[in-house]
């Protein structure tokens, strides 16, 4: 079983939301089996900022859809989105 790189868009409910703060939560949250391989940070507007961590996954049934959902269940998150998804 190979592995995949997931580059995921997080946008936080507001601009008012501690970056780093969610950046915690969300790496708490991570299931069994996958890791982050950094995060970035993107402008959007009026003050949002995105979080765009690169996710490391087992590439089998399912994929990135655990993260995701998981991502999805952690306080301050608006929206979680796949941008792209590699095998390495």
């Amino acid at each position: 079983m190979g592995k995949v790189a997931a580059n995921m868009k997080i946008m936080p409910h507001s601009p008012e939301i501690d970056l780093d703060e969610l950046q915690e939560r969300l790496e708490a949250s991570l299931p069994e089996g996958a890791q982050i391989n950094g995060f970035e940070r993107d402008d959007v507007a009026f003050g949002l900022v995105a979080l765009l961590p690169t996710v490391i996954v087992a590439d089998d049934a399912g994929g990135t859809e655990v993260v995701e959902d998981a991502f999805a269940e952690v306080e301050g998150v608006e929206s979680v989105a796949v941008e792209d998804v590699g095998r390495i």
